[in-house]
């Protein structure tokens, strides 16, 4: 444990009682009373535990020994902020004991830094409760947010994951609010004038940051699981704010049928007697998984079936599901510290997808996920500052920056790799296996490989150690001779620049080889050494990691490459996705070349999905965002991105058909933009067309939700100082949940410098409270429109220059969020590709405090590394073949 920050060990909590009272909305403020059981394991006259923000006023000490009780009063407490840590001393020392209450009464503040127990401004859909807080601006509504360490910003614990209790908790709120928490209303009292006093009924075993609760003027849709659990069906509740709950029907189809299928899948029934949902209208993430009260951000969980875009069906299908898969994997069975976070979070988010699917195959969320859930993964682990997934965590705010997309998506890809070759019976049995031995306990990651084991006989252990424990993943080099391939891995890295003691590592490499010479199905061979031969490969067709399956790159010769873009027709859709990807990869690293990557895309002029499409123009928007500050590249690269989504933009239109599937009205939304972005004129044309007469008439010429996004960029495009007026003023008023986050990413493409300096940026960090709501993004969604204006050649100088000059200011705007800050850091300013603003970058950090995001920083210093060298080396050649291709 030496590698761990943790509390001493001489008190073990088995059981809290706390009761929450005088909550003043003025002072935001409260006070509480906590009585932690538990056993005195050594002798000690000093109790250590977590607080953050808090007063402790008094604290006593009850202890039984041999059918007697003695109580002593603390002499006092100190606190330690670095370490958020409080030490209760008494007059004594306290004797061994099996049973010791230790009851500490505290005041806490209703911060608005969303963590611990906070607030959230919203502004009410309709006439709210009459002791609801309000001020000039906004009403308010209370939650907590604990994972990771901020259950000790709400009340003194003792807050590691592995510290599992139980808790009993009651709040006192006034009488025309609602009161939630982790399970069932247990009792309510009056408790003075226009008060009442809100028990809830003893949760299970868990660790505190699973703990929930939650104070506002909610109401809610109810609906049933089909399956009955000891006899009864489960209540399923959305619950919002007053005059939303209709918005929350989308999500209420699901939850309950998620329920059903994630008990059978894992062979136990859910464990808790209700689920229930709430939307809070402040979030730092997309959703957490608060046992049994899972909290979500608006547009995470609420959809208007005529305002919100369809892409949202899906997002909050998968949240939802990804939710819920925890309540088993992360709430029963619960990792034994942070560095094992990735078994939270990647199997929830495989599990996620999984059930998804279940519900909505005709989605075709697996090339989703290939697209933008693998492909992102490959990315942040392709750079050298990326860190194994299991990874050492020290301390609290080395916590908060591994919840990124190595813990999540490198996380899912490594079940999904390992699910699709064991069979995903045998995987589920596995899972089953393991949540059983450890049901109500904490678990690291060799029981999970050893139930694994016993479902499949497959040593799992052997197999994954070099994949969980070592950083990054391997490129596969394919040589072709006569009838045969050779192959061999080496470490990728985005930089190209792999050194001897980077490429130590031997993964286990699935192959899923395609193009065995009289066979037509996928071979399933594995690679566990550096090289291997591969024999009775067709020479006219093969390809390798079919599917999508396996997490690395293959590096096919920039021949073959070409090929496989003439024999799409015999590529799956994951396949076109992957391929796509890898070409992008090497290219930017230097193992291939963006000729190459081209030429392949270019046998994509008559397709149509969707999700091969966004691969493709993904590839292109890297390559404008590196290349295009050359204005002869700019336009060719417009040119030939034009000619690629030509057939479907002219074939798809601007109207959607009646019976259109999902997948249909996502590509349509997303030419049209790529249209508009590569200046085609006739489709900004109509887009400004329909903005026009949305801005004369909203009623009588509404927007289609699936068109606000094209047609706003135009109209930023077209009419910059005027449409900005007007989507700020969209964002501020706009009742699509979605509404806001639409109007910010379009803002984050205007191009005119003054308007960004003196409009956009003050909108983005002036500190709360602001002279009018309409003056500031709220710190949660920040990083929606700085992850915009960053990939705005125009806007991320101004941006980085404007963070550099008033750090202090944005600092205050982040507020006590150390999340946010990170978030903040990594969109602003990974998208560089000059060695001139990585330096400035570097000097400026050098002397401040970046222990909130310092392995952030070296991920963003690493990315723009890679894009500084690629441009350097390949600028000419891509000239070369835009000339030589007809598009300059």
């Amino acid at each position: 444990m030496a590698d761990r920050d943790i509390l001493p060990s001489n008190f073990k909590p088995t059981h809290y009682d706390l009761v929450i009272k005088d909550l003043d909305f003025e002072k935001w403020t409260y006070k509480g009373t906590v009585r932690i059981d538990g056993e005195l394991v050594a002798p000690t006259s000093q109790i250590v535990l977590n607080t953050l923000e808090l007063k402790l006023l008094r604290s006593k000490i009850v202890i039984s020994q041999n059918k007697s009780e003695q109580s002593w009063a603390s002499t006092g407490s100190t606190e330690d902020t670095a370490s958020q840590r409080s030490t209760v001393t008494f007059p004594e020392e306290l004797p061994v004991s099996s049973k010791a209450s230790l009851t500490i009464v505290f005041t806490g503040e209703l911060n608005h830094d969303m963590a611990g127990f906070y607030r959230s401004q919203y502004k009410p859909a309709v006439a709210a409760a009459a002791s609801v807080p309000r001020d000039n601006q906004f009403h308010y509504m209370l939650s907590t947010q604990f994972e990771s360490c901020d259950a000790r910003r709400a009340f003194p614990c003792f807050d590691e994951p592995n510290l599992k209790a139980t808790f009993d908790f009651a709040v006192e709120i006034p009488d025309d609010q609602v009161a939630l928490s982790n399970m069932p209303v247990k009792d309510t009292q009056a408790a003075g004038p226009n008060k009442k006093l809100v028990s809830f009924e003893t949760t299970p075993v868990m660790s505190t940051y699973l703990l929930a609760w939650a104070v506002g003027d909610f109401e809610y849709v109810e609906a049933f699981t089909d399956r009955k659990y000891n006899g009864k069906t489960i209540p399923v509740r959305v619950y919002t704010t007053r005059g939303l709950k209709e918005q929350g029907r989308w999500a209420l189809e699901h939850a309950p049928k998620i329920i059903d299928f994630f008990s059978e899948s894992f062979e136990i029934d859910y464990p808790l007697p209700k689920s229930d949902i709430l939307a809070v209208h402040e979030f730092t993430h997309g959703a957490m998984e608060n046992w049994g009260l899972v909290t979500y951000r608006m547009s995470a969980i609420l959809l208007d079936e005529k305002l919100s875009e369809a892409r949202f069906r899906n997002r909050i299908a998968y949240v939802v599901a990804h939710e819920l898969a925890h309540q088993w994997f992360g709430n029963l069975v619960t990792m034994d510290w942070w560095d094992e976070l990735w078994l939270n979070e990647g199997f929830a988010t495989w599990a996620g997808w999984l059930a998804t699917d279940h519900l909505h195959p005709e989605w075709e969320v697996w090339p989703q996920w290939v697209n933008e859930g693998m492909d992102s993964a490959l990315g942040l682990d392709s750079v050298r500052a990326s860190h194994p997934i299991q990874v050492a965590v020290r301390d609290a705010l080395d916590i908060n920056q591994i919840f990124d997309n190595i813990s999540y998506l490198k996380g899912c890809s490594m079940i999904r790799m390992l699910a699709s070759n064991l069979g995903i019976k045998t995987f589920l049995k596995g899972i089953a296996i393991y949540l059983k031995k450890n049901a109500y306990g904490n678990a690291k990651t060799e029981a999970l490989w050893d139930a694994l084991s016993e479902a499949s006989g497959v040593d799992v252990n052997t197999m994954m150690k070099p994949w969980i424990e070592k950083i990054g993943f391997p490129v596969l080099t394919v040589t072709e001779g006569s009838d045969e391939i050779s192959v061999k891995q080496n470490r990728f890295l985005s930089t190209g620049d792999a050194k001897p003691e980077d490429d130590e590592t031997i993964w286990w490499v699935p192959l899923a080889v395609k193009g065995k010479v009289g066979s037509q199905d996928i071979e399933q061979l594995s690679l566990t050494t550096k090289q291997s031969t591969i024999s009775g490969i067709s020479s006219e067709f093969y390809q390798i990691n079919a599917s999508a399956i396996g997490f690395y790159r293959v590096n096919y010769s920039e021949s073959r490459l070409k090929l496989l873009g003439t024999q799409l027709d015999r590529l799956s859709t994951e396949d076109k996705i992957f391929i796509t990807g890898c070409a992008s990869d090497l290219a930017f690293s230097g193992y291939g070349t963006t000729a190459a990557l081209l030429s392949f895309i270019q046998g994509m002029k008559n397709e149509s999905h969707f999700r091969v499409l966004s691969q493709a123009l993904d590839s292109i928007n890297r390559l404008k965002s590196i290349f295009a500050s050359d204005e002869g590249t700019k336009k060719a690269l417009q040119k030939f991105v034009l000619e690629l989504i030509d057939v479907p933009l002219k074939s798809l239109g601007w109207e959607a058909s009646k019976d259109e599937d999902y997948n249909t009205g996502l590509l349509r939304k997303r030419l049209l933009l790529t249209a508009i972005g590569n200046g085609h004129e006739q489709t900004i044309q109509a887009a400004f067309k329909l903005w026009t007469a949305y801005r004369e008439n909203p009623t009588k010429a509404p927007l289609p939700a699936d068109l606000r996004a094209p047609v706003y960029r135009a109209a930023t495009r077209t009419d910059t100082a005027a449409s900005v007026v007007a989507l700020k003023e969209e964002w501020l008023t706009t009742p699509a949940i979605d509404g806001k986050e639409i109007c910010l990413q379009a803002l984050g493409h205007v191009t005119d410098a003054t308007i960004v300096e003196q409009v956009l940026l003050p909108f983005l960090f002036s500190v709360s409270p602001p002279a009018t709501a309409a003056d500031s993004v709220p710190s949660g969604d920040m990083h929606t429109l700085a992850g915009a204006l960053a990939g705005n050649r125009v806007a991320k100088p101004l941006l980085w220059a404007f963070i550099r000059d008033n750090w202090e200011q944005v600092l205050a705007k982040v507020g006590g969020n150390p999340i946010v800050l990170d978030r903040l850091v990594n969109r602003s300013l990974s998208k560089f590709d000059d060695l001139e603003t990585l330096r400035d970058i570097e000097k400026f950090f050098s002397s401040v405090d970046t222990k909130a995001f310092d392995r952030t920083l070296e991920t963003v210093k690493d990315k723009i590394r890679g894009r500084a060298a690629y441009k350097t080396r390949d600028a000419q050649g891509l000239k070369e073949w835009l000339v030589s291709n007809g598009y300059a």
